[in-house]
């Protein structure tokens, strides 16, 4: 659907997109994780033909981005971070001016414009201004507004930015649905959404990718690395680590808290066998207290962490 090969992009001497190649496939929902300044919104304003790339290229089914930006920009709905909306307009006569411009027959636009408001859930505030509608609301005339056309692919920079947990489930569900029929790209910094919504994440940090996969293949090519957290009664801090990482497979032992004669620990492993029976064990010949002792699966959040410090 979507081929993206050595895409680079400088502003001045600044590299913010560096020779980035992956495919997206036709109906694939793929997150684009990354820090601040990552290279995130440039690589999708490249995507939508909003910025030319310095190298590189961007194929659309058969379209080049050099060649064939307008029907590229026919194929794709997009909605930027804060969606460009007019405050002053009613709702309903913002997404009619949106489909004039679009060039959708004006017959048709009306049964057009009460679908996406059943789809994104803008019936209650059809005949609103735009100005009066909350964060949320504003997100979802953007969505319509994205839509408007029935483009094949949405790219959506920072949807939930700015929601609240309500609004931001509430968007998360409107994507999932319409991921069912098109193909959706989207960034984001909350991480537990991209886990929840997307069948592929890919990350970027410094305009490279770090990583690219699902979620449990992100999961599998981190490797044997996790972490067992205890909490311990009656020992030393510097005693139990030193004691904890002559265990074959610690690699480092972290203090988490400590309070009154407890001490919270992170051990650090780095073994394709569970250790938890040998630190057990040294618990026990230790005669420490075990109050809490868990091995911590490791979470997309771990993951990205680990990728973009």
């Amino acid at each position: 659907m979507i081929h993206i090969e050595n895409l680079t992009k400088f502003y001045n001497d600044i590299c913010a997109v560096d020779k980035i190649s992956f495919d997206i496939r036709k109906g694939e929902i793929l997150g684009l994780l990354g820090p601040n300044g990552a290279g995130k919104t440039t690589t999708m304003r490249m995507l939508t033909c909003y910025l030319r790339p310095s190298s590189g290229s961007i194929t659309v089914k058969d379209f080049n981005i050099e060649d064939n930006p307008v029907e590229i920009k026919k194929l794709i709905g997009y909605l930027p971070e804060s969606a460009p909306i007019y405050p002053d307009m009613l709702v309903y006569d913002y997404l009619k001016f949106v489909a004039d411009i679009r060039g959708i027959d004006r017959a048709l636009q009306d049964g057009r414009i009460k679908e996406l408001a059943g789809i994104c859930a803008l019936n209650a505030v059809m005949h609103k201004s735009v100005g009066e509608l909350s964060k949320g609301y504003k997100q979802r005339v953007g969505l319509a507004h994205a839509m408007i056309d029935d483009p094949e692919i949405l790219v959506l920079d920072e949807p939930t930015s700015g929601l609240d947990p309500n609004q931001i489930v509430e968007i998360r569900d409107i994507i999932k649905k319409i991921g069912k029929e098109k193909t959706v790209i989207l960034s984001t910094h909350i991480l537990s959404e991209a886990e929840a919504t997307c069948d592929r994440i890919v990350i970027i940090n410094n305009g490279l990718i770090a990583a690219d996969g699902s979620t449990e293949d992100l999961k599998r090519q981190a490797g044997s690395d996790y972490i067992i957290n205890v909490s311990l009664l009656n020992a030393v801090f510097e005693e139990a680590k030193e004691a904890l990482q002559s265990i074959t497979g610690v690699s480092e032992v972290i203090l988490a808290g400590s309070e009154n004669n407890q001490i919270d620990l992170h051990i650090a492993c780095r073994s394709t066998n569970d250790l938890r029976q040998d630190i057990f064990k040294l618990i026990k010949e230790k005669d420490w207290g075990l109050l809490e002792f868990n091995r911590e699966t490791k979470s997309l959040e771990n993951i990205f962490r680990e990728l973009t410090r």
